[in-house]
């Protein structure tokens, strides 16, 4: 394949593609399209927004708006350019891959925190696609344009991914975890005594409607928000001040265990998006402050990891599952709160 060459839509004449698209949620005081917009696009500037409404780019229910334009309840709001967004000019790379299982079907990667599982606003290079299209020839695009993903798991989170080579491959796996038949298990550290030994949590997770970069969990009286998620989780490990637990998907939301586990009351260790990277238990002690700071150093990112990925192969109908250990960075966090945890009983 040449690696020069990017993968991407073919542009029509005076074809707009679709770069954002949000719809404004039943609770939507009206708010002026370019303040909207800068709540939920990343990295953008009111100047850039006020811009592309100018070149008649910001669309409202299929209709062109000015940037003063009011944005209500309900109104699907677009930004349209004439050139392809650049998560779809995917060009190949040649990035290791820890392939931990490969045949004509498939492949399943364990994926090291820090890599963007594919393009987007801020990541256009360097993502697991870009590794996986140097990898392979003619991967099959998913329904969102993006070659061989099934799902997806978040940029500092570690572990397992199934990826599927062929159509069958990706319309079988796909219906799988739309049905919620797969097994998918993850390794958590996250802070505070969790009490019960193993438990349930449900709730709709949806987009926090204060901070565009958090989702959250919306209560029962308000269900027509967000998407049904479901989160079972086992205590492994107490280590004082924080918990080893297994969580196993039933649903696959963004953020699921992360959003799941604040709130019922156990942030992930460092999980800076949701405020895991503060001291939330212990004591006051100095020497305990730098303890805490030593174990972020170690373990700079989220402490999620994707451990256990089981599915029935979609050509031998034969059920495959695979484990990975934790990573390096996470297993020296645990082993440091471990011998924390067995030292202060002692005194």
């Amino acid at each position: 394949m040449n690696e020069e060459q990017p993968i991407g839509p073919e542009p029509q004449d005076d074809e707009l593609y679709e770069h954002y698209s949000f719809t404004a949620s039943k609770g939507q005081e009206p708010l002026r399209v370019d303040k909207f917009l800068m709540n939920f696009v990343e990295n953008a500037t009111r100047n850039k927004i006020q811009k592309a409404a100018k070149n008649g780019s910001i669309q409202v229910n299929n209709k062109v708006v000015k940037q003063n334009y009011k944005v209500k309840a309900g109104d699907v709001v677009r930004a349209m350019f004439e050139h392809p967004p650049h998560e779809f000019l995917l060009t190949p790379e040649d990035i290791p891959l820890d392939i931990i299982y490969e045949d004509d079907d498939l492949l399943v990667v364990n994926k090291p925190a820090g890599m963007v599982v594919h393009p987007g606003h801020g990541n256009y290079s360097g993502t697991l696609i870009n590794a996986l299209i140097h990898h392979i020839d003619n991967l099959p695009n998913n329904s969102s344009e993006r070659p061989g993903l099934v799902h997806r798991i978040d940029k500092d989170t570690s572990g397992l991914l199934v990826v599927a080579k062929t159509e069958h491959a990706m319309t079988h796996l796909s219906k799988q975890f739309f049905n919620k038949t797969t097994e998918r298990e993850y390794v958590a550290i996250v802070w505070g005594n969790v009490v019960d030994d193993e438990g349930t949590i449900e709730g709709n997770i949806g987009r926090h409607p204060k901070n565009r970069l958090q989702n959250t969990v919306f209560k029962d009286d308000d269900e027509e928000q967000g998407k049904p998620a479901v989160t079972h989780y086992k205590v492994l490990e107490r280590l004082g001040y924080v918990t080893q637990v297994a969580c196993k998907l039933e649903t696959g939301r963004t953020h699921q265990i992360r959003v799941h586990m604040k709130y019922i009351g156990h942030t992930l260790f460092n999980d800076e998006r949701y405020g895991g990277n503060a001291i939330l238990k212990g004591t006051s002690f100095t020497k305990y402050k730098q303890f805490v700071e030593n174990c972020f150093k170690i373990l700079p990112r989220q402490a999620l990891h994707a451990k256990t990925l089981g599915f029935v192969h979609p050509s031998t109908g034969e059920y495959k599952r695979f484990e990975t250990p934790v990573p390096e960075d996470m297993a020296g966090c645990i082993e440091k709160w471990r011998a924390y945890a067995v030292h202060s009983k002692e005194q």
